[in-house]
């Protein structure tokens, strides 16, 4: 069986698609055949890897526009998954592309730094003692240890495609909230205070970040969790918080949103006058009435329990 792979070039400035057959061979995986074609075809092909084992995460690309980790993803999986024998491979997104397949991670290892990605030991640990954790406090954390910055969460996150400026890359937010929730830190709060500065609130909650993790990791999760925590340590002084409050608010009272006052709540009287053109629209044409008295949903008994089981479920989780 043959496989077309169209391969995304760039070399000095250039950019073009370069299109390559390879015999597909029983565990072929997409870098095995990348070397291939570097090896038998095309020696100037230029593309990133190391363990070829699923835990270095730098050999991840884009197939067909979707991040995976070239090392463990078959190419006779992904011809059947897209029921062609053409796949298109190009480097991740949301990265400066620095040859070929090969993009830049310098910018996104300096970014790190944004949320103090480090453990400060609390004042009881000491160079003589150690820093001694017990198995459940690990435990809480373990699974985000696991993160292993292949980046392919950075190259679908539809908010870092619009403007990475005021929003740090989805893995950095899950080594903030490891840091944060590592029992052996005693600046927790200051955590989280960074990712809220990094701009945790900017999260569009798209979950790309979550469905392309190639280890089965949460970003978006983490982010979430970041984001309650910002409550729990009373860093809720920001439009993103208050939206989020707000809302929860208005579901637990009525059990329905009172989009008329969302914003003035979110961001206050002076700031929603500027949305005043917009809110004269939706008023003209009947998708909001401020005079109108807020209805309460006829199932605000089983929201409200809704609610309680989801407090209590996270609670449990903690």
């Amino acid at each position: 069986m043959q496989a077309t792979l169209n391969i995304h070039r760039f070399v000095d400035g250039k950019k073009w698609v370069q299109t390559y057959k390879v015999e597909v061979q029983t565990g072929m995986t997409i870098l095995g055949a990348l070397t291939e074609i570097k090896e038998k075809q095309d020696p100037t092909l230029s593309f990133a890897c190391s363990c070829r084992s699923s835990i270095c995460g730098a050999c991840a690309t884009r197939v067909n526009g979707n991040a995976e980790l070239s090392c463990e993803v078959l190419v006779e999986d992904l011809m059947k998954r897209y029921r062609s024998e053409e796949l298109t491979i190009e480097p991740l997104g949301n990265f400066r592309v620095i040859r070929d397949l090969v993009v830049d991670w310098d910018p996104k290892y300096a970014r790190i730094k944004k949320i103090r990605p480090v453990v400060h030991p609390k004042d009881e640990f000491s160079a003589e003692k150690g820093c001694l954790q017990s198995p459940a406090d690990f435990n809480k954390y373990k699974k985000l240890a696991g993160c292993i910055l292949c980046g392919s969460c950075v190259s679908e996150c539809n908010k870092n495609a619009l403007n990475e400026d005021d929003f740090l890359d989805p893995f950095a937010f899950v080594k903030a909230l490891k840091i944060a929730t590592d029992t052996r830190d005693k600046d927790a709060k200051d955590h989280v205070k960074a990712a809220i500065d990094a701009g945790l609130w900017a999260c569009f909650n798209c979950q790309e970040c979550t469905a392309k993790c190639p280890k089965g990791l949460d970003p978006a999760g983490a982010i979430e969790k970041l984001k309650a925590l910002s409550f729990q340590y009373k860093l809720d002084d920001n439009v993103g918080a208050r939206h989020a409050k707000a809302i929860y608010d208005d579901i637990q009272e009525s059990g329905t949103l009172d989009e008329s006052k969302l914003n003035i709540k979110s961001e206050g009287f002076l700031a929603a006058g500027l949305r005043l053109p917009m809110a004269l629209r939706l008023m003209n044409v009947g998708k909001m009435n401020p005079m109108e008295k807020h209805p309460v949903n006829p199932e605000i008994k089983t929201i409200d329990a809704v609610v309680k089981a989801a407090e209590a479920a996270e609670k449990e989780e903690v």
